[in-house]
């Protein structure tokens, strides 16, 4: 719309100044009358159209400045529009086109304008020439500046190809990075949590043969190497996958990480409040986590206790709140001490750094510490779209 209205500003304006060009000139052949101001009209106003049909428009206006200047009419009005024609038609590419309708004006105009004048030719010549060296310069004008877009459009296309091969080869590291990872998983971890699982099996086997009670931590660990694996596994396939949050775990896998947690001798209660539905992959696959290490925390540092999950689904995100009422204030999964009974505040590990990390990637908040009345809390608020990245 913005081109459209240029369009019609500079066909207009093309008009008004052919038009008052010949008022001003010295008289012609012929004076200017209706036909001569038509003619300056026409070839100024059909400048309107230049973009959507360009040779049309050039043909116009070269056969309005033949027709005036033939005739004997003052000034060279109607030469401006056709050198705005031909800087159109230039610079969308039809050179022929501009070439073609150079030589006719040149030819015809010499012709026509030395056999209604009677003037000599080289005077007529001298005229003409003034003119189509104009013409010439308008169209290598309009070749220079199709050139130097073309150019420069070139050189947006190579960015723009170099870039999607950088992404390419960020891809394919990726890839190959999580491949050398799972590898390493494997063969790091798989062999041992299986003899874990395949030396608890037995011993509970035995036991039971043996008619003797089969105590609670063994049992606990057979259930726990057998979850493991299928962590591990999942784990593995993530890391395989094309997507690493096509496949995965979440919340709705929340009551099997409960399970867990009470075969280790830690009750869980689960409440959700609001209305549940999908979430993002992203989200799904850091709440799930968030809760896995934070009960992992309170199985080994609260004692005997009691922990509560709670999942809360709001307009635009969720919360997650895990809190327990043992006698420490929290603890790391991973080795990390965050901190003993009696301490106020956490020292953060492995397992509370790579929450907090997970959290601020969505561009949520992390509180995680002590609990008033005793115990820990840990509360994760994740946004599910456009939140502002804030670590509490």
């Amino acid at each position: 719309m913005r081109e459209r209205w240029q369009d019609l500003g500079l066909a207009a304006g093309a008009a008004v100044v052919a038009v008052g060009g010949a008022l001003t000139a010295p008289d012609g052949r012929t004076g200017l009358d209706a036909l001569g101001i038509a003619l300056l009209v026409v070839a100024g106003l059909v400048l309107a159209g230049r973009r959507r049909f360009p040779r049309p428009v050039l043909a116009v206006a070269a056969l309005s400045l033949l027709v005036y200047l033939v005739l004997g009419y003052p000034g060279v009005g109607p030469a401006l529009p056709v050198l705005v024609a031909l800087y159109t038609t230039v610079r969308q590419g039809h050179q022929r086109m501009a070439k073609a309708t150079i030589a006719a004006i040149l030819l015809i105009g010499i012709v026509g304008d030395a056999i209604s004048s009677g003037a000599r030719p080289g005077d007529v010549f001298q005229r003409w020439f003034l003119i189509i060296g104009w013409m010439v310069a308008s169209s290598v004008m309009a070749e220079v500046t199709r050139q130097h877009r073309a150019y420069l459009e070139q050189v947006e296309r190579r960015a723009e190809d170099a870039e999607r091969t950088r992404e390419e080869t960020a891809r394919r590291r990726a890839a190959e990075e999580r491949l050398r990872i799972a590898r390493e998983l494997h063969d790091s971890l798989t062999h041992s949590i299986s003899i874990i699982k395949i030396q608890a099996g037995v011993a509970v086997h035995l036991a039971r043969k043996r008619d003797e009670p089969v105590p609670d931590a063994l049992v606990a660990i057979e259930h726990a190497s057998a979850d493991a694996m299928r962590e591990l596994r999942n784990t593995l396939e993530v890391l395989r996958a094309d997507d690493p949050l096509a496949e995965g775990n979440g919340l709705c896998h929340l009551d099997r990480l409960a399970e867990g947690a009470r075969r280790a001798g830690l009750p869980v209660t689960v409440q959700v409040a609001g209305a549940e539905r999908e979430l993002p992959a992203e989200v799904d696959s850091t709440a799930y986590r968030i809760v896995q290490e934070a009960l992992t925390n309170a199985a080994r540092h609260a004692g005997a206790a009691t922990a509560t999950v709670c999942i809360e689904y709001g307009a635009d995100g969720v919360t997650v709140r895990i809190e327990d009422n043992g006698k420490g204030v929290g603890g790391d999964a991973d080795g990390g001490d965050s901190g003993g009974a009696g301490s106020a505040v956490p020292v953060p590990g492995v397992g509370l750094t790579g929450m907090r990390e997970r959290v601020v990637a969505l561009g949520g908040t992390l509180r995680a510490g002590a609990r008033s009345g005793g115990g820990f809390v840990v509360e994760a608020r994740l946004p599910l779209a456009g939140a502002s990245v804030v670590a509490a």
